[in-house]
């Protein structure tokens, strides 16, 4: 009888990455709930810590020293991650609706989204004004602006600035630090970077003291930023010569180049649309528990929730501080225990940083202005920080997928995906002692291993099969369903086959009923999305309840023996052209021990998520004369695979071959795929190999792939415009690699050039 400790009992789902829910990921992880599986809904791998963005802006910190990444957290707590924005709640069947996912059920729902700038009444925002928030956008444009910049430090800037509170201010201060330091570096004149600041009020930092008012105004002033008081903005707009003009109500007209809005936040419509109950301006209704005043089931915390008897500011000072009760009462509503209340502070300090290492200090009545303080800030940030970049190893929750640290290579075994492949040494070795019968009908099988089994169906028509089967290498059963998907209609895409059907079999974690079709809900889902995409159908399948989420297809194609592209057809002279770039087997290994950062893993999804079925079509269209697809035995692997089936040698340019973002980086870590071992003895195979195994990209040329690209031989005079249409198709990491060199029937053989 399975242990009740394994079984999934309740859906924990956190819509947002905000501060409250980073913590309580932290916290969840090192304090599991047995049957509770978290799923969090956010649109960013990266969630941008508030304290520290006016920094980055000035150039102070990097882009990670102010983000918590987010898919290793996640990792860590256990959590299921989906990468998708949520647009609405159905409330009548607790459901999260997503952008791009399929309805995502919960038992308890927590809402941590922070709030957009109040643009919406503003005509010609959305086509002419930046907001601050979501914060990946404002850094897109603010990288561009200092792109812009540097490249052309000798040309006239104008910036603009809507709105005149902290943010707003801080923003100015720190925007001209960074700006005025590139035009010195650039030995160019200050007066290139002109700056102004919108605000509708008769001060600035309406909320604050007079003191700190008056002199956050006198800052700028000494800066040379433009400060327009009393000017409400009427409209953006724009013209042939000038990107935005703003235009107040009083007449006023400034021309601008880029234009930031930092004004009062909003919630979007969507809250006050689905049933919640809100305040007047949109905002989540919570009682002192965090809780929703009309649904006991859900929770709400930071800038997008408002304590009904008690509002306090939009600011990340209290986010941060809900984070541990949040935590805390997420854990007591499903124990059945008695809430714990949380009271915010009445004053609360406010550090305005003015982007030369100093900062205003405002609390209540009292302001102050030092590098003291300021330092005192980083430390706190730092402090803060590392809250998040020391993750100790863990395997405390039950429902955990990861089985045990392998201490030789330092990092969790056994891996998923491909790369939880049996070797093909070991295959090949359990072959050879089975007694297998062969039949007429079998064009190509196991006494002719090809990516797929052929079987004649008449003397034109052949039937291709193919299957593939793997345990859950993220933790995402949709986007999942998807990358099995893509990954087993590859070896029907490399025989040059059309795909006609599928079964499917999949092993689902044990847990309540509810939950069981959840998981089994958001997989399928995944799979009909890629097979209807390729018009292919779904005929039938099998499922288990096991420990652990796997999923395998077993694909069905036919082609005319005329079209039938195999590993044996290279010739002297060919060019290898591969679709994709490769390094998925080490980031999934980093990523399983939170070494990889999450915008690598994204990275290697959407390599995963491309189907090579337009790829194929290009190949055929230039003439290609051998195919294979890249997957765990790694590039050279199945390089092998094509020079002994063709009775060939190739020589390839490492240099040449495209690798996934991170994926040098994590071997050089010595995060390798469980499978990267048994692939390494295909170097056998490189005469030249001792020259050669200390470079970068040596490794992953071993690297076991899931969902990888298509490797093929195309004839020299048309590899060229091959290359190049590949790349217009979309697939961009396309590259050519190497050539075909004369007949080996003796010793087929790599060189590496």
């Amino acid at each position: 009888m399975q242990s009740k400790s394994l079984t999934i009992t309740h859906d924990l789902v956190l819509i947002g990455g905000g501060h409250s829910h980073a913590i309580a990921l932290k916290l969840w992880g090192m304090n599991p709930i047995p049957g509770v599986r978290l799923t969090l809904i956010t649109d960013t791998s990266h969630t941008p810590y508030s304290g520290r963005l006016p920094g980055h802006v000035a150039g102070f910190y990097s882009f990670d020293e102010t983000h918590i990444d987010l898919r290793r957290l996640a990792r860590f707590s256990q959590t299921q991650f989906y990468l998708d924005q949520a647009i609405n709640l159905d409330l009548i069947n607790n459901q999260v609706i997503c952008a791009n996912h399929p309805p995502v059920a919960f038992d308890y729902l927590s809402i941590d989204i922070g709030s957009t700038p109040k643009t919406i009444n503003i005509p010609g925002a959305s086509q002419y004004a930046i907001p601050a928030k979501p914060v990946p956008q404002f850094l897109e444009a603010w990288n561009k602006l200092v792109s812009m910049v540097t490249n052309t430090p000798e040309r006239k800037y104008s910036i603009g600035i809507v709105g005149g509170g902290a943010g707003g201010v801080e923003l100015g201060l720190n925007i001209h630090t960074r700006l005025t330091k590139i035009i010195q570096n650039a030995n160019q004149s200050l007066d290139n970077i002109k700056i102004h600041l919108f605000h509708q009020g008769d001060r600035l930092l309406t909320g604050h003291n007079s003191w700190v008012s008056k002199r956050s105004e006198t800052t700028l002033k000494q800066k040379k930023i433009q400060v327009y008081l009393n000017e409400k903005v009427r409209q953006f707009s724009s013209d042939e010569t000038t990107f935005s003009k703003v235009e107040c109500e009083s007449g006023l007209r400034v021309n601008c180049d880029f234009v930031f809005v930092v004004t009062q936040a909003s919630a979007p419509n969507w809250l006050r649309n689905c049933g919640l109950k809100t305040d007047q301006r949109g905002f989540i209704l919570v009682n002192h528990k965090l809780q929703s005043i009309s649904h006991s089931n859900i929770f709400a915390t930071g800038d997008i929730a408002t304590i009904q008897d008690n509002p306090c500011p939009k600011a990340g000072v209290f986010a941060v501080r809900q984070g541990k009760p949040l935590f805390e009462n997420l854990q007591r509503v499903i124990l059945e225990k008695p809430l714990i209340s949380y009271h915010p502070q009445k004053y609360f300090l406010s550090l305005i940083g003015t982007g030369n290492k100093t900062a205003i200090a405002s609390w209540g009545c009292l302001g102050w202005e030092s590098s003291i303080l300021w330092r005192w800030k980083d430390y706190i940030d730092r402090k803060f920080m590392r809250r998040f970049d020391d993750l100790p190893l863990m395997n405390q929750n039950p429902l955990n997928t990861l089985d045990h640290v392998d201490s030789k290579t330092n990092h969790l075994m056994p891996c998923a995906g491909c790369g939880s492949k049996v070797g093909s040494s070991t295959l090949e070795k359990v072959l050879n002692r089975l007694e297998i019968k062969q039949n007429n009908d079998i064009l190509v099988g196991l006494n002719s291993p090809d990516d797929a089994a052929i079987i004649t169906l008449d003397s034109k028509k052949l039937l291709v099969q193919t299957i593939d089967f793997f345990s859950s290498l993220i933790n995402d059963p949709f986007v999942f369903g998807q990358i099995t998907a893509h990954h087993c209609l590859n070896d029907l895409f490399a025989m040059g086959a059309t795909p006609h059907s599928a079964l499917g079999v999949v092993s689902v974690p044990y847990g309540l009923e509810k939950n069981v079709e959840e998981t089994l809900y958001q997989v399928l889902s995944g799979v009909l999305k890629i097979l209807n995409n390729s018009q292919v159908y779904l005929i039938g399948g099998h499922t288990i309840e096991a420990e652990k989420l796997a999923l395998g297809l077993s694909c069905n194609g036919f082609i005319s023996s005329n079209n039938l592209l195999t590993k044996s057809g290279m010739k002297s002279g060919d060019k290898l052209i591969l679709t994709k770039g490769i390094g998925t087997g080490t980031l999934l290994a980093a990523d399983m021990n939170y070494k990889a950062k999450g915008r690598w893993i994204d990275n290697a999804i959407e390599s995963m998520l491309l189907s090579n079925q337009e790829a194929v079509k290009i190949f055929k269209e230039f003439g290609v004369t051998g195919c294979t697809d890249v997957t765990g035995f790694g590039l050279v692997g199945h390089l092998v695979e094509m020079i002994k089936a063709s009775q060939v040698s190739v020589s390839l340019e490492l240099e040449k071959i495209s690798i996934l973002k991170g994926a040098i980086q994590t071997t050089q870590q010595g995060m390798t795929s469980s499978l990267y071992p048994q692939n390494l003895r295909a170097s056998d195979y490189i005469i030249n190999r001792e020259d050669v195994n200390q470079a970068k990209k040596f490794p992953l040329l071993f690297d076991p792939q899931t969902s990888g690209g298509l490797l093929a031989s195309i004839p020299c005079n048309n590899a060229e415009q091959c290359l190049l249409t590949l790349i217009q198709s979309g697939f961009k990491d396309s590259c050519t690699i190497g050539q075909v060199l004369e007949k080996n029937i003796m010793q087929p053989s790599i060189t590496i050039i």
